[in-house]
């Protein structure tokens, strides 16, 4: 058994990180960091592979934005709420929205999107983009090689362990990320109600 996890993990550990960075990614990259600290991948690969997926999605999604925004936003009136307060922030922060909107759970996806729609020149974005990624994938990667660090210093020998940290982990982040899909999809519920 654990010998094919450590295989799976070997053969497709970049692979899962660099996926799943591109669709939203913060459970992916700690475990990722956890998978470093437990030596079964790079560190910094492990960012690199963060960097590139979250660099992709959020140049995607603000394509996404350039081209069809005001048809998606439409589509989504749940949304309107945080549009409204990212518009506001773009107001008041916009670099420091455009390096740091990762770090804003639950605006992660959208905020790119929205600074699609804007006057935001390309370049800027993309320049902005590429070091928030950066600055995100190596503190995401990081804190989940410290927490495997932490675990370690706690428990004695982690690798005794680590096939139950992995599991605790995947569990706690397929909850958190069902919770997240529900709460979206009772939004959407209630804003098509209202309607």
């Amino acid at each position: 058994m654990m010998s094919s996890l450590q295989h799976l993990v070997d053969t497709y550990g970049y692979v899962v990180v660099l996926i799943g960075t591109f669709l939203e990614g913060e459970t992916i990259l700690v475990l990722g960091g956890l998978a470093a600290r437990l030596g079964y991948l790079k560190l910094q690969w492990v960012i690199v592979a963060a960097f590139a997926g979250s660099m992709a999605g959020d140049q995607l999604y603000f394509y996404l934005g350039r081209r069809h925004g005001k048809t998606l936003l439409a589509r989504h009136p749940a949304w309107e709420g945080r549009v409204a307060k990212i518009h506001n922030l773009m107001e008041r922060f916009e670099t420091p929205l455009l390096l740091g909107f990762r770090f804003l759970y639950g605006f992660r996806s959208l905020t790119p999107l929205v600074i699609g729609m804007s006057r935001i020149k390309l370049w800027k974005f993309f320049i902005l983009n590429m070091l928030g990624a950066a600055i995100w994938a190596t503190c995401v990667a990081s804190l989940g090689y410290a927490l495997g660090h932490s675990a370690d210093r706690l428990l004695g020998d982690i690798k005794r362990y680590e096939l139950e940290a992995m599991i605790v982990v995947v569990v706690v982040g397929a909850a958190a990320w069902t919770v997240y899909i529900v709460r979206k999809r009772i939004r959407e519920h209630v804003a098509k109600q209202v309607d």
